[in-house]
């Protein structure tokens, strides 16, 4: 491989001229040969067995010129990015700009590159600090809870449903009279006013008895994930099997001594207090951690790629799949329960993203500013934290991790440090 030039096309954007010898692409011509002749058939040859040269006779000099340059360019582009010495943010767009034989190849590849971050007035930030306090209503809210939990479900047989209640139903929806993928379940349980459905199913089994049969119109949001659903009318069977109400128990000494650790009312309201206190306490410096965050990414001047954002939004999106996938459930499945599509979600995550790109830009400037750095032994260290709290060995996270990314994560925490450190709270 020969990087023969680097050219800034435009800010964040460089092209990489890239030759690769006709003797490393006679070896790549011949690995795909080596590769493919198995599923080859030449007349007079047992499949597999047919000489090279002629299987290029028959079919062209340039039958395995593809699958050699496949063979070839993610190492070869890979290698010119590290020879250059830049910093990539997304695959390069490689383009074949000449293949010949006895001149070999030659390559262009498009690269997005990390933007050229300035930060500055990061220490001494000024900041207000507000811790609320805790009143009796926030208490009451926390025992309204308590009581809750606590609940017993008590059958309804005396009155219709109303919002609050737990029904018991079968439901099948049809759209034109046709019923719908997706749409049809048994014995499902439904809290209304719980917002699980789409708007208007759970209010029109409002007033409903149960052992009651009948049907429900809806409209789909016109944003539903479902193109073929989305905005239009359909009709819902239902059958309401039963309905039932949560009667709460009273909060007295011997509920308090059931359900909790302590044996008064007066005990549990007081240890309520000291943990609300402390989550304002620990919410009031969460506040100020993110006025310090907006003030250094308000202090930062970048032009960064759009790539990164939409990169981060994908991770997002994949963090959100795998939680799902651990409650059994599929984005898809998510989006047709809360109404939405990967658009909406896109867009929900896009301004959290930039702050998260911007931020993670500026602390690394703030590291090469500083020249902050990770010892060897806090990267153990780390390694050993994270085997720890995933129950693996550490020669197993080293495979999932690399040890310059994680020293990497470490050198920003103590970037993040430094300015929570030198911050002035007021």
């Amino acid at each position: 491989m020969s990087l023969k030039s680097v050219n800034k096309v435009e800010t964040n954007k460089v092209e990489l001229e890239i030759e690769i010898s006709a003797e490393d692409f006679e070896k790549a011509i011949q690995s795909a040969y080596m590769k493919a002749r198995k599923n080859i058939s030449i007349p007079g040859f047992r499949k597999g067995k047919a000489p090279r040269k002629l299987i290029e006779r028959e079919y062209g000099e340039n039958v395995f010129y593809e699958d050699a340059v496949n063979i070839l360019y993610g190492p070869e582009v890979d290698g010119a990015v590290e020879e250059s010495g830049i910093e990539l943010v997304a695959r390069p767009e490689v383009e074949v700009t000449s293949i010949d034989k006895a001149a070999g190849i030659a390559l262009k590849a498009v690269c997005i590159t990390k933007p050229e971050v300035e930060v500055k007035d990061y220490k001494g930030i000024e900041v207000e600090k507000t811790v609320n306090a805790v009143t009796d209503e926030d208490i009451a809210k926390e025992t309204d809870r308590l009581l809750e939990r606590n609940a017993r479900m008590i059958t309804v047989d005396d009155r219709a449903a109303e919002m609050g209640d737990q029904v018991l139903i079968d439901f099948e929806g049809f759209k034109d009279g046709v019923a719908f993928e997706g749409g049809k379940a048994e014995d499902f349980e439904l809290e209304l006013g719980s917002g699980q459905f789409i708007p208007g199913f759970e209010e029109a089994i409002v007033g409903h008895n149960a052992a009651e049969q009948f049907e429900i119109n809806v409209t789909f949001p016109e944003e539903y994930q479902v193109k073929e659903l989305a905005g239009a009318p359909a009709v819902f069977k239902i059958n309401l099997k039963s309905v039932s109400r949560k009667e709460l128990p009273e909060l007295d000494d011997d509920m308090v001594k059931d359900s909790t650790e302590f044996d008064t009312v007066e005990e549990y309201k007081a240890d309520v207090r000291k943990r609300l206190e402390e989550s304002n306490e620990k919410a009031a410096d969460a506040k100020v951690e993110e006025k310090l965050f907006d003030t250094v990414i308000e202090n930062m001047t970048a032009e960064i790629p759009q790539v990164m954002f939409d990169n981060r939004i994908n991770e997002m999106i994949n963090e959100l799949a795998q939680r799902l996938q651990q409650q059994g459930i599929t984005l898809d499945m998510y989006f047709q329960y809360t109404g939405t599509s990967m658009e909406s979600l896109r867009k929900t995550y896009a301004e959290q993203a930039q702050k998260q790109v911007k931020l993670r830009l500026a602390l690394e400037q703030v590291v090469k500013n500083e020249g902050i750095s990770a010892g060897e032994d806090e990267i153990n260290e780390e390694f050993e934290k994270l085997a720890e709290t995933y129950s693996m060995d550490v020669e197993q996270v080293k495979k999932y991790i690399r040890a310059e990314d994680l020293a990497k994560d470490i050198a920003v925490g103590k970037a993040v440090d430094l300015i929570k450190e030198s911050a002035v709270i007021k």
